[in-house]
């Protein structure tokens, strides 16, 4: 669980777009990298001498079973792959499955090394295994591009080790955006309705979690032909009235209703989501108990992530909402002068052990608080009108 807080602009929402960008290259470098020349990525516009720099991607994730770390990146410029690793650390020990660099001599063996194998051995290939990497080498290195990643080419060739890997990277870091895709996510959450195969518990999940938001919703119709739905609403009287879904509803009802799919499907398969701006789609009581949820392992056995932006300053902790995230598992964004983002976490600003995280961050201790000064805003555009007025007086006395 990771919440990250930051002014506007300061960098939040490019921080989760970059590992969603990572989960876009591996999932596509082999197939369609090959349609187009070069490699996809998005320098730092704000600095000249980035273009002419590469673009790196690294993470450390546990796989299997039981649970070895695995630490996978790679480096990218914009005509090819400069550099890609995986390592593996079962027990503690190192193990360098492959390491690629495209401008290695062939006297020092060539673009792809993999000094952790055993090529003797056929045994033991499952994700956690710790004798390097077993693929055949042969076949695979050839067949990579030097615009594809040879994780993506493995794994799609179906290397048994690779695939490990590359599903998770298929799985996982999930991204909801506000407003852009409240029609994707409804459609996510309609399908868990409609789906035969999911039980009745999912419905019963989602009328207990529109209810919680007090909505006033006691039930959900759903056509098993058109997956259409209409949710339903206990009346003055008591009786129950179904509301039209797409006409009727609020956009607080839609909002809620767009999350709840994605957020169950990440909890029941244990995976990553990825959230902007989770202030913008749930009213702070509802975004606390989102935070709990996943905090709670009764309600989260399987060891789902939520990662997510926020300007909501109630998260760090208040008089209302308690403290839903702990301090270590809040990070700032503060933007530099040359426009870089900055991101350290919070303990790394020394916070008192009683301190008053909310009121601290607010009055700009921590930093990632906007630099205006009371009132600015408003001066400012009183400084227009002001300009405005002369320049009618000018015209006037013309």
């Amino acid at each position: 669980m990771v919440g990250i807080f930051g002014a506007n602009a300061s960098g939040k929402t490019n921080l989760l777009r970059a590992l969603f960008d990572m989960r876009d290259a591996v999932r596509t470098s082999f197939a369609e990298w090959a349609t187009k020349p070069g490699v996809p990525r998005q320098p730092f516009k704000l600095d000249p001498a980035a273009a002419d720099e590469t673009t790196l991607y690294e993470v450390d994730l546990m796989l299997g079973v039981s649970p070895v770390r695995y630490t996978y990146g790679f480096e990218l410029s914009d005509e090819r792959v400069e550099a890609e690793w995986l390592h593996s650390y079962p027990e503690g020990k190192r193990i360098v499955w492959f390491d690629r660099e495209a401008d290695r001599p062939e006297a020092e063996g060539g673009e792809f090394l993999f000094p952790g194998s055993d090529s003797g051995s056929t045994h033991d290939t499952g994700p956690s295994a710790g004798i390097g990497f077993q693929g055949k080498r042969d076949v695979l290195v050839p067949v990579t591009r030097p615009n594809a990643l040879f994780l993506s080419t493995g794994a799609t060739l179906n290397d048994p080790q690779l695939a490990a890997l590359h599903r998770w990277f298929m799985n996982n870091l999930w991204m909801m955006t506000p407003g852009q895709d409240v029609k994707a996510r409804s459609d996510w959450t309609r399908h868990l309705l409609a789906d035969p195969k999911r039980g009745k518990d999912y419905r019963q999940w989602l009328v207990e979690l529109l209810s919680i938001a007090d909505l006033g919703i006691s039930g959900i119709d759903v056509d098993r032909k058109s997956g259409e739905i209409a949710l339903r609403h206990r009346s003055s009287d008591g009786s129950d009235v179904a509301l039209d879904f797409i006409g009727e509803e609020s956009l607080g009802t839609h909002s809620w209703f767009a999350f709840l799919g994605p957020m169950l499907s990440v909890l029941d398969a244990g995976t990553v989501l990825l959230v902007d701006e989770l202030d913008s789609s749930l009213h702070p009581t509802l975004a606390a108990e989102v935070v709990r949820l996943f905090q709670d392992p009764k309600s989260n056995p399987r060891g789902a992530q939520l990662l997510f932006t926020t300007h909501d300053a109630t998260l760090l902790g208040s008089a209302v909402l308690d403290r839903p995230l702990a301090r270590e598992q809040v990070w700032i964004t503060s933007k530099k002068t040359s426009g870089e983002t900055e991101l350290y976490p919070l303990e790394a600003t020394g916070p008192g052990e009683d301190e008053d995280l909310e009121r601290g961050y607010l009055r700009g201790r921590y930093g990632g608080s906007p630099r205006v000064s009371v009132g600015e805003i408003a001066r400012a555009l009183t400084w227009r009108e002001k300009e405005r007025e002369l320049e009618q007086e000018a015209k006037a006395s013309a």
